[in-house]
C-alpha cells in the first residue's frame, strides 16, 4: 500500500488544455467576475442591509468553491480519485451555483436604490450587473455539466 501510494503521488499532472475549453473559460470568467461582485459589495456598508449580506455569502462561497474546482480540473485530481462521481458532483455544484446566484442577483438588483445610501449606489448597481453575468456563466457550465453527466464522461 505505501509503495503504491508513493508511486502514485510522485507526479502531479497539469491539464493546460482545460482553460481552452468552453467550460474552462466559463470557470475562469466565473472566478474573475465573481470576485468583482463580492469586492464591489464588500467595499460598501453592505452589513447595514441584510439583502447584500446574502449576496456576499453566495458570491464568496461560490467563488471559493469555483477556485477549488478549477484547481481540481487543472491538476487532474479527478483522475486520481475515481471513487467520486465527478460528473454528478459537477452537475450538483453548477446547478446549485446557478440557482443560488440567480436568487442573489435578483435580490441584489431589487435592493439597489438611491434612497438607501447614495454613495454606495454605483457599486451596488455594478455588482448587480456582474452578478447576472456570473449567473449566466454558471448556467452555461450547468448545461455542459448536464451533457457530461448524461454521457457519463469526465469533462
Amino acid at each position: 500500500f505505501t509503495a503504491n501510494l508513493s508511486a502514485s503521488s510522485s507526479t502531479l499532472a497539469y491539464d493546460r488544455e482545460f482553460l481552452r475549453t468552453l467550460p474552462g473559460l466559463l470557470m475562469v470568467t466565473e472566478i474573475v467576475l465573481g470576485l468583482l461582485v463580492w469586492t464591489l459589495i464588500a467595499g460598501t456598508e453592505y452589513f447595514l442591509y441584510p439583502a447584500f449580506g446574502w449576496v456576499m455569502f453566495v458570491a464568496v462561497f461560490y467563488w471559493v468553491l469555483t477556485v477549488f474546482f478549477l484547481i481540481i480540473y487543472m491538476t487532474m485530481t479527478y483522475t486520481r480519485i475515481p471513487q467520486v462521481p465527478w460528473t454528478t458532483v459537477g452537475l450538483c455544484f453548477n446547478g446549485s451555483a446557478f440557482i443560488l446566484y440567480l436568487i442573489a442577483a435578483i435580490v441584489d438588483a431589487s435592493s439597489v436604490s438611491k434612497e438607501l445610501d447614495s454613495h454606495n449606489y454605483n457599486s451596488w448597481a455594478a455588482s448587480s450587473f456582474f452578478a447576472f453575468v456570473v449567473t449566466s456563466c454558471y448556467a452555461g457550465n450547468t448545461y455542459f455539466s448536464f451533457v457530461s453527466w448524461r454521457s457519463r464522461t469526465l469533462q
